[in-house]
């Protein structure tokens, strides 16, 4: 691990932050370089913490600690990331005998030098109870993974040097604080205290110290993990073969869903490079990765036990369908198992969290995980993916020990850790994956931002790709680009369909949501309609459709758990207009071979909706493809400009409104959600068109 501290950097952070202490802007800048260092810390793990002397309103000085608020990652941390507190009371703290948790974060609260500030970090008392001006916290693997071997405390004195102190593991918060403290004043010469199983701290007077006393010691113990796996024999790999991830995949996102039970669905996470895979690869993989979490503080976001899947037996999709319901079973009796003893061990009643899994191991694929939210499902693989390589690399040195379960348990179902996961009502919408054809045109922004705004995760497909990703880049902007991706395809092309719903699954593990909505229009009498362009307005209002739907029903059926399927139709389904034959038949064939998709899927649980949306030009700025062909011939035909032209078909509709994307939107949200028990149905979105009432 390389020192990065840079003066001139240091002081730039101290110009940046000139209206805030000196110390403070010091300690964002070495925040932010171990932040950096995924080795060191992952998504929001680890603390900082730095004392300083303020002058209060009343111009009296304080002293101050300044430490890493709940939510925010070091890797990007602002001065507000850093919550001040009077320090002289937090550590007259110190007298008590006990502090419960929850006493603990009210007087964190009710201490804060500005009510607004994020909470405080857990381990808070920790930086408050040492005297050193700087104090670094990480989860570093090379240190954990020292740490997770039978003789460690010796192992770490060898390789870190005698000097460092070190606890047994503690649960964060008071008693962990205390017993910080405690070791320090025995040896106050030590400049790092390693917590088994957990990480280590590091202190000094100046910043630059202490970040450069983490990066050493972490260095040290990289440097000797190095050196024992250069020593050792390389394990020969077994050539496992890929399986179909377009089998695998909805299989196993069918076995981690539970819609049936409370509406939950998972994003899936494929995570797949040389070391994950020469890792699984392994003749004792299964033995090997199988084991416990690095460091609690994983917990949460992985389970204390990924799932270990092995294909290489089975021959055909009926088998593999098996083992992943034989394996998911197993797993989760052994969840319930764990939660039952050590509920009755600790005599304590607790809500049982979700036992299924949430990483999973497959050879020759990759790591697997699943979240969700699509975020939740990556920071699920890059804690797995590092829990990987440091238990290979600490296999070199000594069979792995994990922590005791009484432990896990306490850290999994620790209210204070669980609040890191967010509670709160979740969206209608809440992991589903969506997938909308015509993503460039303005009713797919509509679509996709209604889809999004209830939760769901879109997927845009288009074949004109600069339409395809200003849309997307539109409604990325809004949502986060994690939760809408674009996706090149030819609707009318069954490979590019098949190749498109591939590296749907690669990327999501699934579909809930199909949505065809990509649509050409032609303008001319049928006297005058060339054959090749009919039958081009066919190939992708008609036969689009179809092959969407085909190379979805394989994935329903893989999930198991239902699906919709909402076609946007037209008001020309019902009310055709002239000189439109082309785009009005295949429109009507579209709309026919939605109703046959109802009764054919049904027995899937999969919904088959149609929508007759009418005179939507424009949405945000993307033109409707379809008005950009057949707007210049109404306004030609009625003397109107573009303006006027929206205020006609306004005033012809019986509501006498303007019909917009977000109305198909909501339409789509609407029967996405299941509402009510509705297939085979046409919801007009056209303001009121008699002609085209449904009959």
């Amino acid at each position: 691990m390389k020192n990065r501290y840079d003066s001139n950097e240091a002081q730039r952070s101290i110009n940046a932050y000139a209206d805030q202490p000196e110390g403070l802007c010091l300690r964002v800048y070495t925040s932010r370089l171990i932040g950096s260092e995924a080795d060191l810390v992952l998504h929001g793990g680890g603390n900082t913490s730095v004392k300083c002397r303020v002058t209060d309103i009343l111009g009296e000085e304080k002293d101050i600690i300044y430490v890493k608020g709940s939510g925010w990652d070091l890797g990007a941390i602002e001065p507000q990331g850093f919550p001040g507190l009077d320090l002289a009371y937090l550590r007259k703290l110190r007298r008590l005998e006990c502090l419960s948790d929850e006493e603990m974060v009210n007087q964190f609260r009710t201490h804060l030098v500005n009510a607004s500030s994020p909470n405080p970090s857990i381990e808070t008392l920790v930086h408050a109870f040492l005297p050193h001006t700087f104090i670094d916290h990480t989860h570093a693997d090379a240190i954990v993974t020292l740490t997770n071997t039978p003789d460690c405390e010796a192992l770490l004195k060898k390789v870190l040097g005698e000097g460092i102190g070190i606890l047994p593991f503690i649960m964060p918060g008071f008693p962990l604080a205390k017993a910080v403290a405690d070791l320090y004043e025995k040896n106050p010469a030590m400049d790092c205290i390693i917590l088994l199983n957990h990480g280590i701290f590091t202190f000094a007077a100046e910043a630059e110290t202490s970040y450069a006393l983490m990066i050493d010691y972490v260095s040290r113990a990289e440097r000797f993990l190095a050196e024992q796996n250069r020593s050792k024999t390389p394990v020969i790999a077994l050539g496992t073969a890929c399986p179909d991830t377009d089998i695998i995949l909805p299989l196993i996102r069918g076995a981690m869903s539970h819609p049936d039970k409370n509406g939950q669905t998972f994003h899936l996470h494929v995570r797949q490079n040389e070391m994950i895979l020469a890792a699984l690869d392994r003749a004792d993989a299964g033995e090997l990765l199988v084991s416990g979490v690095l460091t609690p503080d994983h917990v949460i976001r992985t389970k204390n036990y990924p799932l270990f899947l092995d294909f290489s037996h089975d021959d055909d999709e009926q088998q593999m369908a098996r083992r992943i319901s034989a394996e998911f079973a197993a797993y989760e009796e052994r969840y319930d198992a764990y939660f039952h003893r050590q509920v009755a061990d600790k005599k304590v009643a607790r809500n049982k969290l979700d036992p299924k899994p949430r990483v999973i191991l497959i050879r020759g694929l990759g790591l697997v995980t699943s979240g969700e939210t699509p975020q939740s499902a990556m920071i699920a693989a890059d804690i797995a993916e590092h829990t990987i390589a440091a238990k290979i690399a600490g296999a070199a040195v000594a069979p792995y020990r994990e922590l005791a379960e009484s432990s896990i348990f306490d850290m999994e179902y620790w209210s204070l850790e669980q609040a890191k996961l967010g509670k709160g009502k979740k969206p209608l919408l809440a992991g589903r994956i969506a997938l909308v054809t015509g993503g460039g045109g303005a009713i797919a922004c509509g679509i996709g931002r209604q889809l999004l705004a209830a939760g769901a995760r879109v997927f845009l497909t288009d074949i004109n790709q600069d339409r395809l990703e200003q849309v997307r880049d539109m409604l990325a902007g809004q949502f986060g680009p994690a939760m809408v991706s674009s996706l090149v395809m030819d609707v009318a092309d069954s490979r590019s369909v098949q190749q498109c719903f591939s590296r749907l699954l690669r990327e999501a593990g699934g579909l809930d949501i199909l949505v065809p909505n990509a649509g050409i229009a032609h303008v001319a009498r049928l006297q005058d309609l060339d054959e090749k362009t009919f039958y081009k307005v066919l190939d992708v209002n008609l036969m689009g459709v179809f092959q969407v739907i085909k190379a979805a029903t394989p994935i329903f059926t893989r999930q198991s758990f239902g699906g919709n399927i909402i076609i946007n139709s037209s008001k020309n389904v019902f009310a055709p207009g002239e000189a439109f034959g082309a785009y009005s038949a295949s429109k009507a064939g579209a709309h026919q071979l939605g109703k046959i998709a109802a009764i054919e899927l049904a027995p899937l649980k999969v919904r088959v909706n149609m929508i007759n949306a009418d005179a939507i030009f424009d949405d945000a700025g993307v033109s409707s493809g379809l008005w950009d062909v057949v707007g210049p011939d109404r306004m030609k035909a009625r003397d109107l400009d573009p303006a006027g032209l929206k205020e006609y078909y306004r005033q012809r509709n019986l509501l006498k409104t303007e019909v917009l994307a977000d109305h198909v939107g909501n339409a789509v949200v609407f029967f996405a959600s299941n509402q009510t028990p509705t297939t085979g149905a046409t919801l007009p979105v056209d303001g009121g068109i008699m002609a085209a009432f449904p009959r």
